[in-house]
Formats: C-alpha cells, sequence, structure tokens
C-alpha cells in the first residue's frame, strides 16, 4: 500500500515538473498571442489578456491652414456699345463744308461786284466769285494749312488777287497772273507781319 501511495506520489511529482516546464514554454507563446497563462505548484493561477485599441475609423486628412498665395491680377476687357444722340447741326459736323459756303457767298458778292464796276457783267463776276471764294475758304479751314499759316496767307492772297483779276478782265491771262501774283505779295506780307512778330 505504502508502494502504491509512493507510485503514485513520485508519478504526481513528476507530472507537476513537467507541467512546471511545459506551462512557461506554453506562457510564452500564448503571450505572442496576446493571452498568458501562469501555472505553479501550490499557487493560484492567474490569467492575463493583453489587448490593443486598433482605430477602425480612417484618419482625418490634415489641412493646411497657411494662406494660399495671391493669384496674379488678370486684365479683362469688356466691349460695350454706346449709342450718343449727336444734336449738332450739318455744318457743326462738316466745318469744312461750312467755310466752302461762307466763302462762295463772300466771293460771289465780291465778284458781282468787280463785274459789275469793270462792265464784264454781275452774274459773270458772281460766278467767278463764288468759285474762288469756296477755294480761299477750304484753304483757310485746312489742317495742314493750320500749321504753316505763312503758306496759308500766300495761298490765300493768290487765290483771291487771281479771282479778282478773272471778274474784272476779259479773260486775258496777262491780267489774272498779274493780279494773282500781287495778291501773292500783300498775302505774304500780311503773312509775315502777323506770325513774326
Amino acid at each position: 500500500m505504502k508502494r502504491n501511495t509512493l507510485k503514485t506520489t513520485v508519478a504526481s511529482a513528476s507530472c507537476i515538473l513537467a507541467l512546471q516546464v511545459a506551462v512557461p514554454v506554453f506562457a510564452q507563446t500564448t503571450m505572442l498571442m496576446g493571452s498568458a497563462s501562469h501555472n505553479t505548484a501550490g499557487s493560484t493561477v492567474t490569467k492575463t489578456t493583453t489587448t490593443s485599441r486598433v482605430s477602425l475609423r480612417p484618419q482625418q486628412p490634415r489641412y493646411d491652414y497657411r494662406p494660399m498665395p495671391a493669384a496674379a491680377p488678370r486684365t479683362v476687357y469688356q466691349t460695350r456699345t454706346v449709342y450718343v444722340k449727336d444734336d449738332r447741326t450739318y455744318f457743326q459736323r462738316h466745318p469744312k463744308v461750312k467755310a466752302a459756303t461762307i466763302g462762295a457767298g463772300v466771293g460771289a458778292g465780291a465778284g458781282a461786284l468787280t463785274g459789275l464796276v469793270t462792265g464784264r457783267g454781275v452774274l459773270r463776276g458772281g460766278a467767278i466769285g463764288a468759285g474762288t471764294g469756296a477755294g480761299v475758304g477750304l484753304v483757310r479751314s485746312s489742317t495742314t494749312m493750320k500749321r504753316h499759316p505763312i503758306i496759308r496767307d500766300v495761298a490765300t492772297g493768290t487765290l483771291v488777287g487771281g479771282g479778282l483779276g478773272w471778274a474784272g478782265s476779259r479773260g486775258g491771262g496777262r491780267t489774272i497772273a498779274k493780279t494773282a501774283g500781287v495778291g501773292a505779295a500783300i498775302g505774304l506780307g500780311v503773312g509775315l507781319f502777323k506770325h513774326l512778330q
């Protein structure tokens, strides 16, 4: 009886020793898996569980709150149609026509008077004077001639002299040339006197 008890005790002790050797190895392997059991002979069994928290939510994107660089200014062109009512008269819109008309009127009067005085005909003198006066009006209103005032005065004198000579003569070329030359000389003198002070 004592032998059986001794055998049982030895067997129990060897099992306990085997368990003591095997339990730490088992505990290490289970520690890697997330749980551990440690058992020693004559002590209570302790169970330790390790858990790790894993976030299953997707990570929020990080926002860059730095100010954006200023964009280069762009130039935008817009086309707009504007209708303006023109209240000007015809002669205000066409100053050269106005100058030619006034010159023709003055020239017609001067030519008619010249034809009456010389006896060459009032209508003939008026027609010649009207044409000459229209030419004088165009010369005086020309923008090119306004930049050259002396030449403008010479041209005006030439036209006036030639027109008066033509209206008062019988149509001879010599008389027209002489009066045109006299008119040019008078125009040159007036221009030099006015503009070379």
